[in-house]
């Protein structure tokens, strides 16, 4: 500072109000260094007595101050340090008025508003720091409401490391960061101008850590190890584990939760974890220990992939127990790794199903007629085919499979060669029974009567009906779009089956849905309704303008891509609509994209819930059918020479992998042949079909999708009947299942406590699952405990069975029993933040 910027400064220390009653300014200065001792003379105050004090004239000071002229304004100069209180014989003095000084500290101090001198060798330990305008300007950037020498040191640790609080928890983040990069930069920064002891004693008194030998890389060890001892209540820690366990292990579980599952801190912790998973070896500790001892265990990735190794072995080795594997992947989902290997607990979640549904219910499938068959297969065994496909949706979106290789195959083996098979075997029985009375099973709705059964009830009552036609879905994809239905819309929904037109192809089942008094089946393999084209929108348009003038159809594409005023105008004064949506089947027939046939049924069921959506937004649509023209057979393993059908050496119509058209009746071995009368107004033609999941040879890629024969799987046809629901009645309203704490006290007083909470009703239809964050706050809102997760999405009857016991770890501090403290829910899909519940608790440990 020059002498007229001083003199200035000066200045306006005289010009300030006066308060507290004070008659006159005196301004101390002391100045130590005597960097202004030549330059006194020259300032000049106006109406301001300039004194020189000496350490011989102490009390002719303080005599001229208090008797001689005790009205004046003083500026008092010193060229000597500033003397403790207990040695000023000025103190009383300079207590009744301010000081002003020259050197950096003491700007900085007052620039700050600080007038607690017993800081300044705190300022003075870091004055290499504060000598840099970056750095203290870095420094000015926090906020600091209690300036304590420990808020020093944390605020100048947080500006050399960027961290972005300057509290010791984001402080190390930073660090820890950077080391996870093979960076020291900021390490070294902090060293030179804070000194890594300062770091190293906050660390010390926060978490306890006092290993010796002191690096980012032991500190984080030691925080894996303690964090993992808290939560091994059933295994023996190792001795090499010890030296690296702190004794302030609730706080340490604490940062470890904000570490590990902070969105944007989790990356690093990865990372590190990762280094030190290699570096200590985990696999060979974890050979000590069994599977279900670890299942708390989720600093490392390897506790996941052994626990996925675990399962996928005793599955493929023909081990039963289910529910135990399925309790193993439920305790799994509140890992920090859950998310990184997500699929590949989908995939053994949809392997389990499948396995446990053949092993307790589906190993035998009896005897039974063909409406008894189909009727079960509607209610109960299509979930076999919803579980193969849900494995094969989590499969394929593995990135390394080569640890589900085996079950992959064992999967297959058992759905192919024991359900398929199995069924197959008893659905051609029950055909070949009823083989000579025709297609039509009697007592079961039919595809061909759809427009009348389930259409023209609109039109009657003079109501709007939208039709949605998706080709290839199939009834279990369809009982997953009722189910995503249901827990979108306020809406009933019921879902039905027909059985399907034979044969099971696309042009016959689309001409099925279509309003007609005959159907005719070209030789070439067309299909005619009342004599006229079924092939193209503008053709089944005609056809549906035939019943109802106001009709229309067109595709699904064209649909998704207007807005509100284009579906207004395209639809305004239509009572029928037709749309057409094409993604299982197009993705099915090609050869080259069969193989995503399931996640193609995956975009189908987003598609037509976002579809319907749409429809009930932007138009208020009441009525939507769902449907589709026929279902699928799809296997992932090549087709073996054992599931072809011997070759037809005769002349055929038309031929495809799963039906043959003939003009006459034919003998073929393991076929079962239909005369299509029922379904042609001309001509009669013939069908045959192999029996079961067999195919037709024909040369070329393409048969593992397959449809047109008299599967199940391809014959029992959807029908989804929306409502939408505008009533004010909640019947039909969609809303979150309810979580409630039923721990009845609301007083802490032990580092770890554990709360219950009840999910108050049932996963079903119209109650959605909920997923909450829990932890406590105290009332500046920083957290004070771990976060748990509840995941409320059991569907269980018994409230027991819906319970949730939830282990919360306290940060050893020194609580204030008469504040308040917060459990916090909070909604994870809740985007606006708002707490989903709130209760107020009192914490009473000793810190």
């Amino acid at each position: 500072m020059n002498l007229s910027e001083t003199q200035r400064v000066l200045a306006d220390f005289f010009q300030k109000e006066l308060t507290h009653n004070k008659k006159r300014h005196l301004v101390f200065w002391y100045d130590e260094s005597g960097e202004f001792a030549e330059d006194i003379e020259q300032i000049d105050i106006p109406g301001v007595r300039k004194w020189i004090i000496r350490k011989d004239n102490l009390f002719a000071t303080k005599y001229e101050l208090e008797k001689r002229d005790p009205d004046s304004h003083f500026l008092l100069y010193a060229n000597m340090p500033k003397p403790i209180p207990r040695e000023d014989w000025l103190y009383d003095q300079f207590c009744m008025g301010q000081e002003f000084a020259t050197d950096k500290i003491t700007v900085i101090m007052r620039e700050l508003g600080l007038t607690d001198d017993a800081l300044r060798e705190t300022f003075k330990t870091f004055q290499s720091f504060f000598n840099n305008k970056e750095r203290l300007r870095a420094f000015r950037k926090y906020d600091v409401h209690d300036w304590t020498e420990e808020a020093i040191e944390l605020t100048v640790l947080a500006a050399l490391t960027k961290s972005k609080t300057n509290t010791i928890d984001d402080i190390i983040k930073a660090l820890m960061h950077e080391h996870s990069e093979d960076r020291t930069q900021l390490w070294e920064v902090m060293d030179k101008y804070a000194g890594s002891d300062v770091f190293w004693q906050l660390v010390e008194k926060y978490y306890g850590y006092m290993y010796p030998d002191k690096s980012l890389e032991s500190l984080a060890l030691s925080f894996i190890m303690t964090y993992m001892a808290e939560a091994a209540e059933m295994i023996e820690v190792p001795q090499t584990w010890k030296p690296f366990i702190s004794g302030r292990t609730a706080n340490v579980v604490v940062f470890m939760d904000q570490w590990m599952n902070h969105r944007e801190d989790r990356h690093v912790y990865d990372k590190v974890a990762g280094q030190l998973e290699r570096h200590i070896d985990m696999e060979a500790l974890l050979a000590q220990w069994d599977v279900r001892e670890r299942l708390a265990f989720d600093a490392f990735r390897i506790f996941d992939r052994t626990t996925i190794d675990y399962v996928v072995h005793q599955l493929i080795s023909g081990m039963t127990y289910f529910k135990a594997y399925a309790d193993m992947l439920e305790k799994r989902r509140h890992s920090h790794w859950y998310s990184e290997f997500e699929q590949e607990y989908g995939a053994l979640s949809g392997a389990i199903e499948l396995l446990q549904l053949v092993h307790e219910e589906l190993a035998y499938i009896p005897e039974m007629t063909g409406f008894d068959l189909f009727t079960t297969y509607e209610k109960n065994y299509y979930r076999l085919d919803t579980a193969y496909r849900k494995f094969y949706v989590h499969y394929d979106r593995v990135k390394d499979k080569d640890d589900l290789l085996g079950l992959r195959d064992y999967v297959e083996k058992v759905y192919t060669n024991q359900f398929m098979n199995e069924l197959a075997i008893k659905w051609a029985h029950a055909l070949e029974a009823t083989e000579k009375e025709g297609w039509p099973i009697p007592g079961i709705s039919q595809q061909g009567d759809f427009y009348r059964d389930w259409v023209m009830p609109y039109q009657h009552n003079n109501e709007r009906v939208f039709v949605i036609i998706s080709d290839a879905l199939r009834f279990e994809v369809a009982k997953e779009v009722m189910n995503a239905l249901n827990h979108e819309r306020k809406a009933s929904t019921e879902l039905k089956a027909m059985q399907g037109v034979l044969p099971s192809f696309t042009a016959l089942g689309m001409a099925a849905l279509l309003p007609h008094n005959t159907l005719a089946l070209t030789e070439d393999g067309k299909v005619l309704a009342d004599g006229n084209s079924t092939v193209g929108l503008k053709n089944r348009e005609m056809l549906l303008q035939t019943r109802t003038p106001e009709a229309m159809a067109i595709s699904f594409d064209e649909v998704v891509e207007m807005n509100r005023g284009m579906m207004r105008e395209a639809f305004q004064g239509k009572k029928m609509i037709y749309i057409y949506h094409n993604v299982i089947d197009a993705t099915g027939d090609n050869a080259s994209t069969e193989q995503d046939v399931f996640q193609a049924a995956e975009t189908a069921v987003d598609d037509i819930t976002q579809l319907v959506n749409q429809l009930v937004v932007n138009l208020s649509v009441s009525n939507v059918l769902i449907t589709a023209d026929h279902g699928f057979i799809y296997q992932r393993d090549n087709i073996a020479e054992s599931q072809k059908t011997p070759r037809y050496k005769g002349e055929s119509l038309l031929l495809k992998r799963r039906f043959m058209l003939t003009d006459g009746p034919i003998n073929v071995e393991e076929t079962l042949s239909y005369e299509m009368n029922q379904t042609n107004g001309g001509k009669p033609l013939f069908i045959t079909v192999p029996k079961g999941i067999n195919r037709f040879p024909i040369q070329g890629a393409g048969a593992n999708f397959v449809h047109g024969g008299a599967m199940l799987q391809e014959i029992v046809v959807p029908v989804i009947k929306f409502k939408n629901d505008r009533s004010r009645s909640d019947e039909n309203a969609v809303k979150q299942v309810i979580v409630r704490l039923t721990t009845p006290t609301r007083k802490i007083t032990h580092e770890v406590t554990y709360l219950t909470f009840l999910q108050t009703e049932r996963v079903d239809d119209k109650r959605r699952p909920l997923r909450l964050n829990a932890y406590f706050v105290d009332e500046a809102g920083m957290r004070v405990s771990n976060e748990n997760v509840i995941i409320a999405d059991r569907t269980a009857n018994h409230p027991a069975e819906r319970t949730f016991r939830e282990k919360f770890v306290f940060k050893r501090m020194n609580y204030d029993k008469r504040k308040t403290y917060t459990l916090v829910l909070e909604d994870e899909e809740d985007k606006a933040g708002a707490a989903y519940e709130r209760y107020s608790f009192t914490i009473d440990i000793i810190g």
